[in-house]
């Protein structure tokens, strides 16, 4: 999309920074992965191999956590493209506020997850993959409180995963490109 400012035509840009972009697919990918390996090792029996689940989730949680702070001081300092002008009010509110809830829930799971394992650290640290020391955070809150955080995101991303379907089934590549990892730089006008 093209605007003019002062008679000047301005080029906007209709996608997210390269940065954005790549900050958004891999913690998709370990999203993703975080659910599938959180779901299994809740329902395995004691030991070793639930262990190394359990340091698995530990692992890719705390990689959420520094992507998220990453992905908002990026988004801080480049704003998201502005959303076509025949996108619906109510839809940009809820692409608003379900990113913010996005992004709460990217930072509040693992540092609900963190204040979980307190009890069980060394030092005020834990034990990550690969022998990795992280720091915990030594505030008891109740495992049902982490564990109703990561439903809220599995449903919340069900959410974001059909609303991107819609935009590009239904509302063609100008919304649904802004995050692609692939395509051109700027669109054509809306």
């Amino acid at each position: 999309m093209d605007r003019e400012v002062d008679g000047n035509p301005l080029s906007v840009p209709t996608r997210y920074t390269s940065t954005a972009i790549a900050i958004h697919w891999v913690s998709a990918l370990l999203i993703i992965s975080q659910i599938i390996v959180g779901l299994k090792f809740a329902d395995m029996p004691k030991g070793p191999e639930r262990m190394d689940l359990f340091a698995w989730h530990k692992t890719i949680g705390v990689a959420i956590l520094l992507l998220a702070v990453c992905r908002l001081l990026v988004r801080i300092k480049n704003p998201p493209p502005p959303l076509p002008s025949a996108v619906p009010l109510w839809q940009r509110t809820a692409a608003v506020w379900s990113h913010r809830a996005l992004y709460f829930l990217m930072l509040a799971l693992p540092v609900t997850g963190l204040m979980i394992i307190a009890d069980h650290a060394v030092g005020g640290m834990t034990h990550l993959k690969f022998g990795l020391p992280f720091p915990v955070i030594p505030v008891p809150i109740p495992d049902e409180v982490h564990s109703w955080l990561a439903w809220s995101l599995i449903w919340l991303l069900g959410l974001h995963i059909l609303a991107a379907i819609k935009h590009r089934v239904m509302d063609g590549p100008v919304v649904s490109r802004r995050m692609s990892p692939l395509g051109p730089a700027r669109l054509p006008h809306e």
